[in-house]
């Protein structure tokens, strides 16, 4: 039997790249700790250059199981936030919705210096808004941070991405209602994506911490039940056409407030999370083009430094009110760099839902993508080691 050589170099492509994207960021973060995530994106991104079959093909399924690894992450980063803090310390809040607001106005305004359309830099400025949950909560998982930045970089990345879906959703809604004119379609593409996503979430999170109670679940397969629902979720947000990230962070908020307890050493989600955590940033990086990276790569950095300077500056500016300092509102904006991960998977789902601007808005992202991805998660565990929240130990 002759073997199929090409055919046999398609299969072993993602096993391959996923087995020297684990060794490279083991040995990386060992060695210059390097942040893992930053390593992960590197190999994507050199598979991506040398075009490896099978990796930078069209694979069915890729896209969910992408979706299913940041889900889990959004509903541990839901699960980590306290809504109580916020009823305590209202500026939280707020400072989280001004500077949302301020990102979206400030790199609205930015992207009218280059040739784009309004619709392109509406999703500019609705993507930009986010910060990248994977990134963010990987990081603080791996130098075990813990701390007041720590807690505000996480509630405010929470703030960010629901503001972003929301934002990113209306632009949405916008564009069917530009091109079709059918206020039902743009109200069914923003509005029903919103409301249900929410709802759907918010039920999980009543009945998974009602159904473990019942069945008087052990404390280590709490993990499993939530591991499952979450796959339930996203599973349902596909053939509803809803939003799975945002279910998924809803879920985790309500089951936060529900007091189902999740121990430390589940975290991650164990081995199947740190696996699925390796995929994501090997996916989302081999989906950029190296082409359109050059191409776009004046406007990325001018949107990467208006995103920076508007975060952290209004970090800074009501760090006193918020019952902070300056240097923590600092490290706090800073920490908040990385972006790419959600926003990617956001404009893929998009782009599978019939949004049609979603590949162009991506390839004409993909600097921008790059480097706060590739970067910000080093910006990240620098920001969170100079504020001495760290509790890493040599093993």
């Amino acid at each position: 039997m002759v073997t199929d050589f090409p055919f046999l170099l398609q299969s072993m492509a993602w096993p391959l790249v996923l087995l020297i994207a684990w060794f490279l960021g083991e040995r990386l973060h060992e060695t210059w700790q390097v942040p893992r995530v930053s390593s992960y994106v590197a190999v994507g991104l050199l598979g991506s250059l040398v075009n490896l079959p099978g990796l930078t093909d069209a694979v069915p399924g890729l896209p969910f199981l992408a979706n299913v690894a940041l889900s889990l992450v959004l509903f541990e980063l839901g699960y980590r936030i306290n809504l109580r803090w916020f009823r305590h310390n209202p500026w939280v809040m707020a400072l989280g919705l001004v500077e949302s607001a301020l990102t979206f106005a400030a790199v609205y305004l930015a992207s009218g210096w280059f040739d784009l359309a309004t619709d392109t830099r509406l999703i500019f400025a609705s993507l930009s808004v986010s910060a990248s949950p994977a990134g963010i909560v990987r990081v603080a998982n791996d130098l075990r941070s813990a701390g007041q930045v720590t807690e505000r970089v996480l509630h405010l990345c929470a703030i960010n991405c629901l503001v972003s879906v929301l934002a990113f959703n209306l632009v949405v809604g916008y564009w069917h209602l530009s091109t079709s004119g059918d206020l039902v379609l743009a109200a069914f593409g923003s509005v029903h994506v919103l409301v249900t996503s929410v709802a759907v979430g918010a039920l999980l999170g009543v009945a998974a911490p009602w159904l473990l109670r019942a069945q008087r679940v052990q404390a280590r397969d709490v993990t499993v039940v939530f591991a499952l629902a979450v796959v339930l979720l996203t599973t349902m947000a596909y053939g509803l056409k809803l939003s799975p990230l945002l279910a998924a962070l809803t879920f985790g908020i309500v089951a936060r407030e529900r007091r189902v307890h999740l121990t430390n050493a589940q975290r991650g989600f164990g081995t199947a999370g740190d696996l699925l955590t390796v995929f994501l940033f090997v996916y989302i990086a081999s989906l950029l083009n190296w082409a359109d990276v050059w191409t776009g790569m004046l406007l990325g950095l001018a949107l990467i430094v208006v995103r920076t300077a508007t975060k952290v500056g209004c970090s800074v500016a009501a760090a006193r009110l918020s019952g902070s300092t300056e240097r923590k509102g600092l490290l706090t904006g800073l920490a908040l760099t990385p972006m790419s991960a959600f926003a990617i998977l956001l404009l893929e789902q998009s782009r599978l839902y019939g949004f049609e601007p979603a590949a162009h808005v991506l390839s004409s992202m993909a600097a921008m993508m790059l480097v706060l991805e590739l970067f910000g998660p080093v910006v990240t565990q620098r920001a969170l080691l100079a504020a001495h929240e760290t509790h890493v130990t040599k093993e």
